[in-house]
Formats: structure tokens, C-alpha cells, sequence
């Protein structure tokens, strides 16, 4: 059905399409006595036609309302495509003998990966050319490489689904011949003994998809035959595999949000029984590094919120041998460690702010690399080789592109290896004014945003503004540089990043405050930065636009319920709005680890909290602002129905002329597209959305 409404802007008359209305089925959902009715609930039925066909009039419904906005979002595309410099390729690393590169050629959208033996001057191997890989398929994901110490062999997990099922094949590197072995629902990482024959992986469970097993393949046998290593029988525990950097052990590493175990094996002997480095025990989290005849232990062992670092020997390695290297301070959050022959190189973050930190294992003349921005990041990249004193780290800030540098740390002299180029001829990063402001939260709390525009702007309420937030799981949102957000920031947008509780980016507490029974602070905190920008005059509610993904979408989901008339339009990618119904669902995948993350909703006062917030069931009769909403039909982590259901309901309820779109991607998952362009594209629908909405039209 079309009908025709008067256009405010222009007095034309325009052609408005009534948006689809998924079937009202009610089913009831019974928990502690309390019943919630879903009208919804049938939608999470992915090989119901009457679902497709939903999912499919949400698109058309989104393509036809966007239409005027067809050729900018093509425009947009090519803009940041011409920024791309199309045959690019990574930083050579040397490893065991080559140098490892990743390449990518013009008008490709898949890399290359290749490798050099002993020098670059040498003949190029192709490993594996993606692009050929990739035909035939609407999606592709090459992971995991892994090669066995003698350069022969390598094991590589291929994803055509975007369901993050990954299946695991190994290639003969000198004679080129892929092996018929076909290793199925992996996560597509892998690490060889030091046998050159056996492989260890980690296989998911099919219906969670939780890496559960720890698995064996000896070269030249069926998968069929392989051996089970480990069985993590812990719902709440994932599995993984990997090698020490001094190669001498295989290590398996249980891990759930706020508990791990290690267990590990000799490479050499690969055959022999695993054992336990230190037993799991609620609440300790250590991660382990081997050098010498020491292991060096990253750990909150003894309250220590911001982690410390200890050792132990090698020969005796449980908690009660561990003795301090570094001990633990409030105000400093030990993030991680890079070891090397001479030098031990710790990585902090302190204010917000990250820190690498150069210690000489002779204990003579540790110091800081130095800093100059408040709105950078600044982290170790590939370092695998330990007899060396260069140390590889990356730089970049809002404005300043990313550089991948060679430090010496005994001389300290840098070597810019590389600086991502910007193309096109415009980019000037001079052009652009940084800032790093703090928003008072309603607790007291001082929350750190950081932000960039073009200088010259009027602080007078009228500057379009993104903001963006995540804020779960302890994750921090660092600052980057992005080329594609420079379509926004040179069309007058000031874009901001909002560092808010549930994140880590001020230390662990900063995680703790934002988790569990202290959530909502996730959602307050990012309404008081909103707030503040519009009082500080950097923009007002017309103007004003939020940004999330995944567990950012459940933060969308939240401050729209919360405080729909701070924002002009919001972006929601992949969000993970129907929190209790998701939580309460043990055969979801990632459901059973994220109790420590959201709480259990089979305890009453979970389930109690978690529904005072849950976006999907906290929808009501109000107004709500323009809103985009992206997911992906094979979506692992975000099951599509979560936004599909909360689009619908809003549809209902909202009582606002505003745009609502579902843009549902029936070819991917929870990461979108594969291809380099292809994501671009998915980019510049969110743009034309944001810019259209400002009435920018080119």
C-alpha cells in the first residue's frame, strides 16, 4: 500500500510505503512466576518461510525508503573506496626462517597471503589466494593459519557460512597439494606439536557452538580417528589451543569471564598426558608465559583488581610458588607481556591510556615509550621472534592514520615501517582537532570521552555528532582512525567515542561497575555523555546520533527506551536486544558463558534485574528516534530474530512518524560482510542513513 503525506522541506507531495507488520502469535513465557507474552516468539523459526518472507518485506520495505538515497550511497562507496590503497600489503614478519606476507590487489576484495624464505629479495610462495578460494561463495573467511615448525605444513579453517563454524584442512606448503582431510565445525585455529605430524584443535559443540573439546590429528589419518585431548565438561568454560613462544609446550586454556585453567604438554612429546598448571578457582584469572626455566603469570591472584605479574618455576607452577615481578597498583591495569632474550616488555594502561613499558631482564634503565595525544593507541603487533631487541608495536589516533613501527629497545631508535596511506589527495590530518573531555556521570563518576572534528567548528549546538559505545565484557574502546569516518568528520560531523562503564578502558573496576546487578551504569553513563555534549553546545537532540553493535546494540536498545528524545537517529548493528529470553535459552550459542556477564536468569534476582532493562521488553508507547537496524541472517552470536522481533514490537508501539528500518543481510553473520568492499558498502548504507537524516544529500 502507498499513500502520499506533504513533504515539510520541499511542500511536494511524496510516496510513503507502509512498513510490513509481522504476525501478532502470543506465546507465553513463564519464570519465577511471572509470565511475559512474546507476539513475537515465532520469528526465531529460521527455516519457516512465513520467517524469510518477513525478514524479506523488512528489506524491500528498507530498499524502497531509501531509494532517493540509492546514488549517494553509491557516491559514498566509491569515496571511501578511493581512499583505499587497493594493492596494499601488510609489514613482512620474519617467523622460523620466512618473511609472512598478507597483499591485497586492486579490485580484489579477498588478501593474499604469502611468504619469502630467508630474505624479501626471495622468491615469493602464494600460500593461499583468497580471491580464488572465495569464489562461488556469497561469504568468506580464511582463519587460523598455523605452520608445523619445518615449514611444511600449514593448517588453515575456512568459513563460507558467517556462522564462525569454521572447518580446518591442512596444505602440503612445498608441494602444494591440499590433503583430502576435511576437519568440520572448529573455530578454525590450530597449533602443531613439534613433531611436524600431530595437529591440536578445538572442536564446537553443534548446538552452542562452544568450543568444548581439545582434539588431536596425526598427519596421513582420518579425522574420524583423531583423539580427544580435553573435554571441558564447565558450560560456562570455553576451550583453545595454542603453542608457547619458546615452542617447548602445547598449552589448553579453559577460560570463562571471571575463571581460567591451563593445561600443557611437552611439544616435543606430544603424545604424553596434559597436565594442570594451576587448578581452576572461582575468581582467579591468570594467563601464563614461558621463559627460561620460569613461567610468568599475569594474575589477579590476592585481590589484585588490576592484575599483577609473578612467576614460578617451571617445575612447580601452582599458586602457592608464584612470587611477585610486578606488584599490583590501584591506579595502573597490567594489561599484558611480550618476552624476549633480553628484555620483558609490559603493556598498561593507566588514566584511560595505554602504556608500553621496556623492562631489561638485568634490571638496569626500564622506561616508557613516550606519548604525546590523549586520543591514541598504542599496542604490540607481531612479535614472535624471541632472540632479538626489536620490539613491533602499532600507533594511531582519531586523526592520525595507523603506523606499524620497529622500536630498538636497546638504542631506541624507530623505524616507521609503515604509515596506512589515505588516498585521494584530501586527507591532511592537520585539518582536525582531538579532544579528550570527561562527562560527570549521575553517580559522580567522571566518564572520559574522546572525540574529533574538523577546527574551526562553532560550539553552537548545531554540529552533527556521532557517538559511539560499547561497553560490555570488559572490552575497551580505544581510540582508532578509520578513513571511511572521514566521509562524516569532512561533511561537518563531529564523531566521539563514550568510555563507558563495562568496558575496561579506566582499569578493571571500571568493568566491574558495569556488569552484572551495575549494568545499567552502562546505560547512564552513555546518556550523561550525550547529555553533556548537548550542554557543552557541541550538538542538541536534532542533532545528536548513537552508535552499537552487538552488545553496543543492547546499549542502543537501552538509552532509547531510556531517553529516546536525547537523539535524532541511532545506528543498531547486530544488537542484542531480547536479553532475558536469550539468557534463559542454554541451547543458544555463548548463552551458558555469559552468565557471569549479565547474571543467570533462572536466579530470581537476574531475571528481576535483567527485565528492568532488557530493550525487548521494555518497549512502549512513546516516541522513539529514526532508527537503523542491521543483522544477519546466520548471525552465531546475535540470532537475527533478537532485532527482528524488537523492530516489530516497536512498529506497534512507537507513537512517532519516525524511520524504523530492518536491514537483515540473508547472506552473513554477526561480523557482516566478508569482502573488503562488500563492508564498505554496509558502511555507506549507515552514512546515507545519518546524512540524509541531516538533510546532507551529497
Amino acid at each position: 500500500m502507498v499513500i502520499f503525506v506533504i513533504d515539510k522541506i520541499t511542500s511536494m507531495p511524496k510516496t510513503t510505503l507502509l512498513p510490513p507488520k509481522a504476525t501478532i502469535i502470543p506465546h507465553s513465557l513463564e519464570k519465577h512466576g511471572h509470565v511475559r507474552t512474546d507476539n513475537y516468539y515465532w520469528l526465531n523459526q529460521r527455516e519457516n518461510p512465513e520467517v524469510i518472507d518477513y525478514l524479506n518485506q523488512e528489506n524491500e520495505y528498507y530498499r524502497q525508503s531509501t531509494a532517493h538515497t540509492k546514488e549517494f550511497q553509491k557516491d559514498l562507496f566509491e569515496e571511501m573506496k578511493v581512499r583505499i590503497k587497493e594493492d596494499d600489503e601488510s609489514v613482512p614478519y620474519f617467523y622460523n626462517g620466512y618473511y609472512y606476507i598478507t597483499r591485497f590487489e586492486k579490485g580484489k576484495d579477498y588478501p593474499i597471503h604469502s611468504r619469502k624464505k630467508g630474505s624479501l629479495e626471495a622468491q615469493e610462495e602464494i600460500m593461499f589466494d583468497c580471491n580464488e578460494m572465495a569464489k562461488g561463495h556469497a561469504y568468506f573467511n580464511l582463519a587460523g593459519l598455523s605452520v608445523s615448525e619445518d615449514n611444511v605444513w600449514v593448517s588453515f579453517g575456512i568459513d563460507t557460512v558467517s556462522r564462525r563454524q569454521y572447518t580446518i584442512q591442512i596444505k602440503n606448503l612445498v608441494t602444494g597439494e591440499i590433503l583430502p582431510v576435511k576437519i568440520e565445525n572448529t573455530t578454525g585455529g590450530a597449533t602443531w606439536a613439534s613433531d611436524h605430524q600431530t595437529l591440536f584443535y578445538s572442536r564446537k559443540d553443534e548446538q552452542t557452538l562452544r568450543p568444548d573439546k581439545i582434539y588431536k590429528h596425526k598427519i596421513g589419518t582420518n579425522p574420524d580417528e583423531d583423539v580427544l585431548v580435553f573435554f571441558e565438561k564447565d558450560e560456562t568454560f570455553d576451550v583453545s589451543v595454542y603453542k608457547s613462544k619458546s615452542k617447548k609446550y602445547i598449552i589448553i586454556n579453559s577460560n570463562s569471564t571471571m575463571t581460567t585453567e591451563y593445561r600443557m604438554a611437552l611439544s616435543a612429546t606430544p603424545d604424553a598426558k596434559f597436565t594442570v598448571f594451576q587448578k581452576r578457582t572461582r575468581g582467579l584469572e591468570y594467563s601464563m608465559s614461558h621463559f627460561g626455566d620460569h613461567f610468568y603469570v599475569v594474575t589477579n591472584k590476592d585481590k589484585a583488581t588490576n592484575f599483577k605479574l609473578m612467576k614460578t618455576p617451571e617445575n612447580a607452577t601452582s599458586k602457592e610458588n608464584w612470587v611477585d615481578v610486578i606488584p599490583h597498583r590501584e591506579e595502573v591495569l597490567l594489561e599484558d607481556i611480550d618476552i624476549f632474550k633480553d628484555y620483558l616488555v609490559v603493556t598498561e594502561r593507566f588514566n584511560g591510556l595505554n602504556q608500553i613499558r621496556i623492562m631489561p631482564w638485568n634490571g638496569v634503565g626500564e622506561y616508557y615509550l613516550p606519548f604525546d595525544s590523549e586520543t591514541y593507541t598504542a599496542y604490540t603487533t607481531t612479535n614472535l621472534d624471541f632472540d632479538t631487541e626489536i620490539l613491533r608495536y602499532s600507533f594511531q589516533s582519531l586523526a592520525t592514520p595507523s603506523s606499524v613501527i620497529d622500536f630498538n629497545m636497546k638504542t631506541k631508535a624507530k623505524t616507521v615501517l609503515k604509515e596506512q596511506e589515505v588516498l585521494g589527495g584530501q586527507f591532511d590530518k592537520n585539518n582536525y582537532t582531538e579532544e579528550r573531555l570527561w562527562a560527570t556521570a549521575k553517580d559522580g563518576t567522571q566518564v572520559p570521552i574522546s572525540m574529533v572534528y574538523l577546527k574551526g567548528i562553532e560550539k553552537n549546538g548545531n554540529n552533527p555528532t556521532l557517538l559511539y559505545a560499547y561497553g560490555s565484557y570488559g572490552v575497551t574502546m580505544d581510540c582508532y582512525f578509520s578513513s571511511v569516518r572521514l566521509s562524516l568528520l569532512d561533511r561537518g560531523f563531529v564523531f566521539a567515542i563514550a568510555h563507558i562503564r563495562g568496558g575496561e578502558d579506566l582499569g578493571r573496576r571500571w568493568y566491574e561497575d558495569g556488569k552484572l546487578l551495575k549494568k545499567k551504569n552502562t546505560f547512564t553513563d552513555f546518556i550523561d555523555c550525550s547529555q553533556f555534549l548537548i550542554d557543552n553546545k557541541y550538538t542538541s537532540p536534532q542533532h545528536l546520533y548513537a552508535e552499537g553493535g552487538s552488545a553496543g546494540g543492547l546499549l542502543m536498545g537501552a538509552v532509547v527506551n531510556m531517553a529516546p528524545s536525547l537523539y535524532h537517529g541511532v545506528i543498531a548493528q547486530v544488537p542484542f536486544v531480547d536479553v532475558v529470553t536469550t539468557m534463559l535459552d542454554d541451547t543458544i550459542p555463548l548463552t551458558t558463558g555469559e552468565y557471569d556477564e549479565w547474571g543467570n536468569p533462572n536466579v530470581k534476582k537476574y531475571y528481576d534485574y535483567m527485565l528492568s532493562y532488557s530493550p525487548y521488553d521494555n518497549v512502549t508507547a512513546q516516541d522513539y528516534p529514526n532508527m537503523y537496524v542491521s543483522t544477519g541472517l546466520h548471525d552465531s552470536q546475535v540470532q537475527y530474530w533478537e532485532p527482528a522481533k524488537w523492530v516489530a514490537k516497536l512498529r506497534v508501539l512507537k507513537t512517532d512518524n519516525n524511520q524504523l528500518y530492518l536491514d537483515t543481510n540473508m547472506d552473513t553473520g554477526h561480523g557482516g560482510a566478508s569482502g573488503r568492499f562488500e563492508a564498505i558498502k554496509e558502511i555507506a548504507k549507515e552514512y546515507s542513513f545519518l546524512l540524509d537524516l541531516e538533510g546532507i544529500k551529497r
